[in-house]
């Protein structure tokens, strides 16, 4: 990886501002910063959840993210990447996921965190069990999130 990269997986919340400042100040090459901050939304089937559990496969998933920011590095020039997504018991607005790609221009930093907020959402090895009103159940992939991983294949 050429870029600046930094990819935890992780209990504990993270900072949003620290996370931005460690891009911001990676280099004074630095000209664009685009950053992405997924919370925990209250509602699943339209029914208000009590927490959502995220369990991943320790190493698998590390490696699988350190190969989407190489694909995400052969396609534009990044200068710094980082990837932050929180594993346990999460409650509803809780920060799940922190996306952050500098680059000397905004095209690139935001075309790669989109990017690689697509390959996250589809290729990394999360799973999810929500529980509602007592009952917990494993949540399925969305047809969405596949379709907008298509977009970049079809650009492959």
């Amino acid at each position: 990886m050429s870029a600046h990269v930094i990819i935890r997986v992780q209990r504990a919340d993270f900072d949003l501002a620290s996370e931005y400042q460690r891009l911001r100040q990676s280099t004074t090459a630095v000209g664009a910063v685009v950053t992405f901050c997924g919370l925990v939304r209250d509602l699943e089937n339209e029914t208000a959840i009590d927490s959502l559990s995220l369990q991943h496969y320790p190493g698998m998933t590390e490696s699988l993210l350190e190969d989407i920011v190489a694909q995400a590095e052969q396609r534009w020039r990044l200068i710094g990447v980082t990837l932050i997504h929180r594993v346990g018991q999460l409650s509803p607005s809780d920060q799940i996921v922190f996306v952050g790609v500098a680059s000397e221009h905004r095209k690139d930093a935001f075309e790669a965190a989109e990017y690689l907020m697509d390959y996250l959402k589809t290729r990394a090895t999360f799973w999810k069990k929500i529980d509602q009103g007592g009952q917990q159940y494993w949540v399925d992939s969305k047809d969405s999130d596949q379709l907008a991983l298509d977009r970049w294949q079809r650009d492959d």
